[in-house]
């Protein structure tokens, strides 16, 4: 018996790296997982390594930031289960720049993403959320519903290089906060986890570091050596995160231990802010 047992979980970005460790976590909790990623071979890969679990699992690929894959999201989930008990809104990805290099491009295809895509995913859920709460009402049982929405220590310290992704993930903090109070008469808790480094392709060292391609971009990804040396001299841990660690951090929002908190918003980083 898991602590998620049937519960109907919605996973951006979810193909691989943290998402991919976030629906693994679920899953040997005992949720149904709706995976998600922009391309289809590392979606369904995972959906058919969920299922090897013995889970049960359906891919939903598409881009988070098309005006209509909210819509696509939500119907996969109703189609497939009948339900949505969790949201999680991981997909996203960093396009640095200084503030005089940035173009309008880089801002706003960072904000989609980020921000927009969230929106329009939650905004999609609502008539279900709300449709599902009052059929728990009429038959006399206490469910709680999870949001999860996916920030960044940049969001709280700020980061140069990155004023596109730093705004965007302070946004989703507000965006938190607004709907646990809209939510929370629907028994909805809705938190916010800010990652700090956490080790996926993103944030490679740059001399290993390539191009990944998103929506059509060719976005160079990694870190510096010389920020991964600072990192570890000033994190109290002396290290950075690995996926499985941040899908920790998500799910103690997913469990029933976190009925009683909603707004909040708490950084997996093994650092003090």
């Amino acid at each position: 018996m898991g602590k998620l047992d049937g519960k109907v979980a919605l996973v951006t970005g979810s193909g691989r790296g943290i998402g991919r460790a976030i629906a693994e976590k679920l899953a040997s909790e005992g949720a149904r997982l709706v995976i998600n990623d922009l391309d289809a071979e590392p979606a369904h890969e995972t959906v058919e390594a969920l299922r090897k679990m013995g889970a049960q699992a359906v891919a939903c690929v598409g881009n988070v930031t098309a005006p209509d894959f909210g819509e696509q999201l939500v119907n996969t989930a109703m189609e497939t289960y009948k339900g949505i008990d969790i949201i999680v809104n991981n997909a996203g990805y960093t396009w640095d720049d200084v503030i005089q290099k940035m173009s309008d491009e880089q801002w706003y295809a960072i904000l989609d993403c980020h921000m927009t895509a969230p929106f329009r995913i939650l905004r999609a859920a609502y008539p279900h959320i709300k449709a599902l709460h009052q059929a728990d009402v009429a038959q006399g049982r206490e469910v709680y519903r999870k949001i999860v929405n996916i920030s960044s220590t940049s969001a709280l310290n700020g980061n140069a290089g990155q004023m596109n992704y730093s705004s965007a993930k302070a946004g989703v903090i507000g965006m938190t906060r607004a709907l646990a109070r809209e939510w929370g008469r629907f028994n909805v808790n809705v938190n916010c986890v800010a990652f700090g480094l956490i080790h996926t392709r993103m944030t490679v060292s740059t001399e290993a570091a390539e191009t990944v391609q998103i929506e059509g971009r060719d976005i160079r990804v990694g870190l510096n050596a010389d920020f991964f040396k600072a990192h570890a001299q000033r994190n109290p841990l002396g290290r950075g995160g690995s996926p499985e660690e941040a899908a920790g951090g998500v799910y103690l929002f997913c469990s029933p231990e976190s009925n009683y908190i909603t707004g909040q918003t708490i950084a997996v980083a093994g650092s003090l802010q």
